[in-house]
């Protein structure tokens, strides 16, 4: 069986989607179309602006849900996927590939996320760190024994997790962390502590504008971060994608899901391999491959 995953923020990278956008018409459509609805010409931020430009958690999101759900349609009927996962971000793009949601919905939505996400960034200074080379329940149990906002935020592959806090949790965390054995604690630069417990107030934001779309029963399930379990309900798709703001991407586990549920060939469908790279330290007899 066949599943398409879709790559979340930090995967971007200038020059993403112009040659798409230069070699496929329904693609130029489809960015053109994106350009009106966000008002700006992410465009010519994706395909020539700078390294800067594409950090803006504003710019980034939409810019990488778009080469995404740009590149899946340029695959037309080869484009069949018996299964679908997003992770963060790429949860959107994957219920756009799903037909859950329509694709001018999922690029408003996109832009409500994160649009909600900077400004919660901007309200308190906050920040996340890689964590590398230690059980993930040692860390879950560092983090928890902290009396600052330090949390697990995304379980990402055996021994590699991400976590997000306040910024004095963080550095708490990744000192006690090193002590404990891990490999590295690095620190990442990212604009705030997203997955976690300082992001309730986009989740609030979010949450409005998620109740206010229509989403359709998808044509095939989605597999949501925040359960790491396979959805078909649309309400309940609706109530993950909210819950996901605050909550851990549950990525390690949702994969095993889906090699469990039948899954043999996963495809990375948007810039740059990072995906790829996880699920291949996930599961073993899968293959991995780019779209």
């Amino acid at each position: 069986m066949k599943a398409y995953v879709f790559p979340g923020q930090g995967a971007q990278f200038v020059g993403m989607g112009k040659d798409l956008y230069e070699s496929s018409t329904v693609a130029k459509e489809m960015f053109e179309q994106a350009n009106e609805i966000l008002g700006f010409r992410i465009t010519d931020l994706m395909f020539v602006g700078t390294d800067e430009d594409l950090r803006q958690t504003r710019v980034t999101q939409p810019a990488i849900f778009l080469h995404s759900v740009i590149l899946a349609a340029t695959l037309g009927d080869d484009f069949n996927p018996d299964m679908v996962a997003g992770h963060s971000l790429g949860e959107f793009s994957a219920l756009v590939a799903n037909k859950s949601l329509s694709f001018e919905d999922g690029l408003r939505l996109v832009a409500t996320r994160a649009q909600a996400m900077q400004k919660a960034c901007e309200k308190e200074p906050s920040t996340m760190a890689a964590i590398i080379g230690i059980d993930d329940e040692k860390v879950k149990e560092i983090c928890a024994s902290i009396d600052e906002i330090v949390v697990p935020a995304n379980f990402n592959s055996p021994g590699q997790l991400v976590i997000s806090g306040s910024i004095k949790g963080v550095e708490i965390a990744c000192e006690q962390i090193k002590a404990a054995g891990a490999r590295r604690a690095l620190p990442l630069k990212v604009g705030g502590a997203f997955h976690s417990p300082l992001m309730e107030p986009a989740r609030i934001d979010l949450s409005l504008a998620i109740h206010n779309t229509w989403f359709d029963p998808p044509i095939c399930p989605v597999y949501q971060n925040a359960t790491a379990q396979r959805v078909e309900d649309p309400q309940v798709i609706k109530e993950n994608l909210i819950a996901q703001l605050t909550a851990p991407v549950l990525w390690t586990q949702l994969v095993q899901q889906m090699i469990a549920d039948g899954a043999t060939t996963f495809i990375e469908v948007g810039p740059g391999s990072v995906l790829q790279g996880l699920i291949a330290k996930i599961g073993n007899n899968v293959t991995v491959m780019g779209a």
